[in-house]
This record gives structure tokens, C-alpha cells and sequence, in this order.
């Protein structure tokens, strides 16, 4: 859950050169009362602005600078969500934004909408679009009524907290193409290879020719040189992977030799302390007066001091002794680790001597081969080829194919899954039953009884007592506000449910100053006391002030805004 607790800013819209700082948790209901003009609902363009880089209603980003002082807008927000405490600033003229977590400022590396987009998605797991629908319901904001099928979808996915099987379908898009990329490339490489192995066979026909014994005597050399230098290769992977199996029983040596030092140091630190508590036993045997103050050390009190230490002396030698036995360990295990590193080091050795025998041999290979087209030219008879490795690169490339085919397979069952009528609609249909119950239980507690209702494309049908089917614009705007309150307690209620998007914080500006009469206030007053966290009411409305905890009053002097004291 996310509990806002401070936003500060200066430079703002009307506000001067000092920070306006509300407190967000201090009270569970805050009444904002001004003139017009006065700044009552910069705080709505202050929030959206420091956590998402736009206002909330609709401004010019530019003229969010105070026209008099030009530079050092500044907003700041606290907020925590569990053990963690984040802090975040942003502003213009210099150009700002900075998240702290804990006092660190996270990694500002990349763009400034990649940082943004990480923000949202990471820390505060909404975006504007559900800020504007569960946090704030502002004369300016577009009700979820009135949003495009598309825009009511994306609330409902960060809602339920399902939009990663959005993101996850835009990364399998991708692999599908590649996918779809890859298997042309590999049939395009069989392609090749066959048409390599028409070409060889057309070649080795006339090679056929070629009877004599030097030539078949080189061939069967540059083969056998061939061969022992894939058993080499074989042989130097088999050591290779015995190496790094090896390595990997003394990745710890280092540690190993860093525990045996610091034993060995804790056993000496511990020997010297026998050391000195014997000499203190010797002094106090030795001795019936202090040396400093001259006065005889009491008998009784001594033979205590003494056989503290003794007590002591045993204490530390059992503690040597345990050293002891640990530093035996720790050295059995060097030696061992000693001796497969030995072991290594003969292994590496034999790869050694296996590159410079393979070495030699390619050497050989490219002076017969050299010898051999020497041979050939003699009998003007074109290069023989040998079409095995062809084969085998066929055999792996259809291999590869067949993988893919698989893959492509897969990815399309995957794809149909992750589709907006796959997965996320079988969520959703278990949460509309209950969104569409939320609704109502609002609705009927601001004495509005209607039956409403969303399906899963999230397309309303409303039936009234009396009449058949209504839309939501056939409503009369108190009504519709009525419609878009109990939209906006559902989501709180759905995201606290789901613990998506859960917040401390609603903010309502001029609710109570629009369309709803006397009643409607009154029900929506009741039905906000129940509400569980910190209630922000922004109004002209002066009969409701005595209804909130906390009064904080707007006014503008010499053309600027600024809380009145």
C-alpha cells in the first residue's frame, strides 16, 4: 500500500519563491476552501506532476512555471510502501527529476521516459490514466464512463494487476518474428548445402580419373591427419570440461585461505590474552600491595581476581582448542583443494600438448593439400569435395528446423493465451461479478437504485426500477456523478482487494460544488466517513467545512497563492 505523506512546492502555477507543504496523512479528512483563483486544486496538478510529469487538469506543461519568478519550479512528494520510504523531485528550470529510496537515489541511467516508465511500473504501479480514476476524481478528469473501450481496459489490468500478460505478449511478438526469421535462414542454409553437394558430386565424377598412388596416398594422409585432429579436439573438450568441473570444487580456495588466515590470527589474539591473564595471576600471586596507590591487596579479593582469571584462562583455552580443530579442517581442505589444483595444472598441461600436436597436424594438412593441387594439376582435374560434413550441417540444420517448427507451435499456443480473450478475460470474468456488486452497494448507499452493470468488455447496461435499459449519458449530470463516485470507491475497493494499487490517499475536487443536491451530499458525505484513509476535499461549499477534521484555507496576496495562516 502506498501511504502519501508530504508534497511540497514552490514556483508553481501561482505559488512564489517558498514551498507550500501539505501534510497527506496527518488527518482522516481535509476540507481545501478558497476563492477562485486562489490555488485550492494546485495540489491536484502538484501530485500528478512530481510523479508522472504532467498536471492533472489540462495545462500547458510550460505555464505550470510561475510567470514572475521564470526558474526553480520544484515539487516534492513523500511516500512509503511498507519498510520502504521514497522520496521524489522533480522540477524545470534546471530540469529535475530524482527518486530516492531510502535516502539512495535510484540509477538515473537512460532516458528520461525509460526512468519515468520504471518509476510506474516498478514503484508506484499505476500510470496516469489509473492515478486519474482511483486517487483523485477532479472536475477535469475523464470519468471510466466516458473512456474508450481500449482506456477502460488498460484501468482494469492495472487494477487486477494482469498487465504483464500485455507486456508479455508484446515480448512474444517479437519472438515470433524471429522465429519466423530463423526458419527461413535455415532453410536458405539446407538450400546452400544441397546445392554444395551438386556441385561436389558433379566434381568427385571426374576425380574418379585420378588413379594414381600419390595422390590417393596424400588423400588418405590429409584424412587420417583430419580424423586425429577431431579425436584431438574431442579429447581437449573432454579436458576442458574436466577442468572447469575441477575449478569448480575450489571456487572457495581464496575464502578457504581467507578463514584459515583470520582463524590463525583469532587463535593467536587469543593465546597472547592466555598470555596476559597469567601475567595478571603471576602479579597477584606475586604480590600483597598495589604498586600505585602502595595499600595491601585484600587476601580474599585477590585469590577472587585470581581465580577469575583461571576460570577465564580455561574458558579461552577451550576456545583455542575448537580453533584448533577448525583450522585442521580448513588445511585438510586446502591440501585437497591443493591437489586438485594440481590436478588442473597436469590437465591443462595435456590440452596443451593436444593444441600443439593438433597444431602440427593442421600444419601438415595444409602442406599435403598444397602437394596434392601440385598432383592435380598434373591431371587438369578439378578439386574433389567431401559432401559428409555437408550432410551433417543438413542434418543439424533440419534438426534446427524442426526446433523451430516446434517453438513456432508453441509461441502461437502461447500467443492465443496471452490474447486479450485469453488469460486475462478468464481473471477478469472473476472479478466483474464482484466490481458490478461494489458498484451497486455504493450506489445504493448514495440512495441511487439502480441495477448497474459492466460485462466483460466492460460496456455498461443500466435498469432502473420503473424503466428498461439506460445508458450512462441518459443520466442527468448529478446522477452521472453519483455513477462515477461509486466507480471510483470500487476501484479503491478492488485494488485494496487485489493489493495492486492500494493508497492511503482521495482526493475529490469540487464533488460537492457541481450537481449533486442537498441529499446526494449528504449520502456521499456518510459514505466517504466510512472510507479507510486520508480524505482531501477541495470545495466552495462552506455549509460542509464543519464536517472535517482539518480546515486548510487558500488565498492569494500580491498575485500569489499561498495557505492562509
Amino acid at each position: 500500500m502506498i501511504i502519501f505523506q508530504k508534497i511540497r512546492w514552490m514556483n508553481f502555477l501561482s505559488t512564489g519563491n517558498a514551498f507550500t507543504e501539505i501534510s497527506l496523512n496527518k488527518n482522516d479528512s481535509t476540507v481545501i476552501i478558497g476563492e477562485n483563483g486562489s490555488g485550492k486544486s494546485t495540489i491536484l496538478d502538484a501530485l500528478c506532476f512530481v510523479l508522472f510529469g504532467k498536471p492533472f487538469r489540462k495545462i500547458n506543461k510550460p505555464q505550470l512555471m510561475n510567470s514572475i519568478n521564470k526558474r526553480d519550479l520544484l515539487v516534492e512528494v513523500e511516500f512509503s510502501i511498507g519498510k520502504n520510504e521514497y522520496f521524489v523531485r522533480r522540477g524545470m528550470k534546471p530540469n529535475v527529476f530524482e527518486v530516492y529510496k531510502n535516502n539512495e537515489m535510484l540509477n538515473q541511467d537512460g532516458a528520461v521516459k525509460d526512468y519515468q516508465l520504471e518509476f510506474e511500473q516498478n514503484i508506484l504501479k499505476m500510470n496516469f490514466k489509473s492515478f486519474g480514476q482511483i486517487v483523485i476524481l477532479g472536475a477535469t478528469f475523464v470519468p471510466f464512463m466516458q473512456l474508450p473501450a481500449a482506456h477502460r481496459r488498460e484501468i482494469i489490468e492495472d487494477l487486477l494487476d494482469i498487465q504483464i500478460f500485455s507486456k508479455m505478449n508484446s515480448l512474444l511478438k517479437d519472438h515470433i518474428t524471429n522465429n519466423k526469421l530463423a526458419l527461413q535462414d535455415v532453410k536458405y542454409k539446407i538450400d546452400l548445402e544441397n546445392a554444395h553437394i551438386k556441385s561436389i558430386e558433379k566434381n568427385n565424377q571426374a576425380l574418379e580419373k585420378l588413379k594414381t598412388s600419390n595422390v590417393n596416398k596424400i588423400t588418405e594422409r590429409i584424412q587420417t591427419l583430419t580424423e586425429t585432429n577431431k579425436k584431438y579436439s574431442i579429447e581437449i573438450e573432454k579436458l576442458q570440461a574436466e577442468i572447469q568441473e575441477e575449478q569448480k570444487k575450489i571456487k572457495n580456495q581464496k575464502s578457504a585461505h581467507k578463514k584459515y588466515n583470520e582463524m590463525y590470527r583469532i587463535k593467536d589474539n587469543l593465546l597472547h590474552k592466555i598470555a596476559k591473564l597469567e601475567t595478571d595471576i603471576h602479579f597477584y600471586e606475586s604480590n600483597n600491595e598495589c604498586p600505585v596507590c602502595k595499600q595491601e591487596i585484600d587476601c580474599d579479593h585477590k585469590n577472587t581476581i585470581i581465580q577469575s582469571k583461571q576460570l577465564k584462562i580455561v574458558e579461552v583455552n577451550d576456545g583455542v582448542d575448537k580453533l584448533k580443530l577448525e583450522i585442521d579442517k580448513i588445511l585438510e581442505r586446502l591440501n585437497s583443494m591443493e591437489t586438485i589444483q594440481n590436478h588442473i595444472n597436469d590437465l591443462n598441461t595435456q590440452v596443451n600438448e593436444l593444441n600443439i600436436s593438433f597444431s602440427i597436424n593442421e600444419k601438415s594438412i595444409a602442406s599435403l593439400r598444397q602437394d596434392l593441387e601440385e598432383s592435380k594439376k598434373e591431371y587438369e582435374i578439378i578439386d574433389r569435395g567431401n559432401t559428409q560434413q555437408h550432410v551433417e550441417n543438413i542434418t543439424k540444420y533440419k534438426t534446427e528446423s524442426k526446433r523451430l517448427i516446434n517453438e513456432r507451435d508453441t509461441m502461437g499456443i502461447v500467443n492465443n493465451l496471452l490474447k486479450d480473450g485469453g488469460i486475462k478475460t478468464q481473471i477478469i470474468r472473476k472479478y466483474v461479478p464482484i466490481i458490478n456488486k461494489l458498484i451497486n452497494k455504493y450506489l445504493a448507499e448514495m440512495e441511487f437504485f439502480v441495477q448497474f452493470e459492466l460485462d466483460e468488455q466492460f460496456n455498461e447496461t443500466i435498469r432502473s426500477r420503473f424503466r428498461d435499459d439506460f445508458s450512462y449519458d441518459s443520466f442527468s449530470e448529478g446522477e452521472k456523478a453519483k455513477i462515477d463516485i461509486a466507480l471510483l470507491f470500487t476501484w479503491r475497493a478492488v485494488s485494496k482487494l487485489r493489493n495492486s494499487i492500494s493508497t492511503n490517499l482521495c482526493i475529490l475536487d469540487e464533488v460537492f460544488d457541481g450537481s449533486l443536491d442537498m441529499d446526494s451530499t449528504e449520502y456521499l458525505m456518510s459514505l466517504l466517513q466510512e472510507q479507510n484513509g486520508n480524505l482531501f476535499i477541495i470545495s466552495h461549499n462552506s455549509a460542509i467545512q464543519e464536517k472535517f477534521e482539518n480546515i486548510i484555507r487558500f488565498q492569494k496576496v500580491n498575485n500569489f497563492s499561498r495557505i492562509a495562516s
